[in-house]
């Protein structure tokens, strides 16, 4: 995995400090929840069970880095407990039901989760003393997409066809809503992060699972969107944006309360494109079924600006377009041959912040 350097986390920001982290069974958290052990800070966790035999919570020893605490978001007794317990100083909210499929499917769950559960985590920190910065995961999604292209910026209106991008919108209204009546002082604040991939993913519907599922299966991977863009960024640049935006949200009062996290729109790919180099770099290219699909909930284009998160934090995406993929196969590859995926995923982060 070959990186280009770039700032990283302040370890000397993270080291000690009392991190309360939602989502860690889940991909993106599983990352985080790793990253923040390696920087020395003191990580208490809560979400779901992890979902499926194959999961990197389980895979990379994610219950040895923090203490982790399986509740539902939507238990607001619970989640009040927790934060009571933890008195955290950072709070670092991934929790979510993050899939747009499932959203249609089962659309009150997953309002319920998203904004609810946002909502329940709000209350129970709004009396909390010592906590210096609240920062609540949303998504490239929220955006109001009219179809034509746009590469949005913080202040574009927020929207959403699907349940999943709606409630997400709403989420971010809630979050201002809720720091400009209750939390003063307190930064809290919303991050937009492009589409995320990178070693142990294993949801449904989502493309590099599903070109590694299908390798697994021998059969095809099916697209139905091929000619959709999405900007696909590696999870380790996402998180990196994620935590630097916290140092300064952290340190400096006039931080704004909102940023896009995702790659710059000329890196983005179209789904066939990323598709063909996923098979390619895993040695199956053959395993393409292109079956297009009309009338889709989801946005033929999703294209972020990230020129605030540029400016402000220092941070740009260091595994760029096609390298984003390769280090995302890798992993893969390496999961199937049965490699020791904790001392992998930490490698990863390892070399990602330059403490090899």
């Amino acid at each position: 995995m070959t990186i280009h350097q770039n700032k990283v986390p302040n370890p000397d920001f993270w080291r000690g400090k009392r991190i309360l982290l939602t989502g860690q069974t889940g991909f993106k958290g599983a990352w985080c929840s790793l990253w923040l052990n390696s920087l020395g800070a003191k990580v208490t966790a809560f979400g779901l069970p992890p979902e499926g035999n194959d999961n990197l919570y389980t895979l990379a020893n994610v219950e040895a880095t923090c203490q982790s605490h399986f509740i539902d978001l939507r238990d607001a007794p619970a989640v009040k407990a927790i934060v009571e317990a933890t008195k955290p100083q950072i709070v670092l909210h991934m929790a979510a039901q993050a899939l747009v499929r499932r959203s249609v499917e089962d659309p009150l769950t997953t309002w319920q989760t998203n904004v609810e559960g946002t909502l329940n985590l709000l209350e129970a920190l709004k009396d909390q003393d010592g906590v210096e910065a609240i920062l609540a995961i949303t998504t490239d999604k929220v955006y109001a997409n009219d179809g034509m292209g746009q590469v949005f910026i913080e202040s574009d209106p927020l929207g959403g066809k699907d349940p999943y991008s709606a409630s997400k919108a709403a989420c971010e209204i809630l979050v201002a809503s809720e720091a400009k009546t209750y939390f003063g002082d307190i930064p809290v604040a919303t991050a937009r992060g492009g589409n995320v991939i990178g070693g142990g993913d294993f949801s449904d519907d989502r493309l590099a699972p599903d070109c590694v599922r299908a390798i697994q299966a021998g059969e095809p991977v099916i697209l139905r969107q091929p000619k959709a863009t999405r900007p696909w960024q590696h999870v380790l640049d996402c998180l990196c944006g994620y935590l630097l935006y916290l140092e300064k949200l952290a340190t400096d009062p006039a931080a704004p309360r909102a940023i896009n996290i995702g790659p710059n729109s000329a890196h983005d790919l179209p789904v066939l494109d990323f598709a063909q180099h996923m098979l390619g770099a895993m040695g199956r290219p053959d395993l393409l079924d292109v079956q297009e699909e009309q009338n889709s909930i989801e946005a033929a284009k999703l294209a972020l600006n990230p020129s605030l998160a540029q400016n402000l934090l220092g941070w740009q995406d260091r595994l760029v377009g096609t390298s984003a993929i390769d280090a995302t196969a890798c992993w893969y590859q390496k999961w199937a041959a049965g490699d020791d995926m904790t001392a992998q995923t930490r490698k990863e982060i390892y070399a990602y912040q330059g403490m090899e």
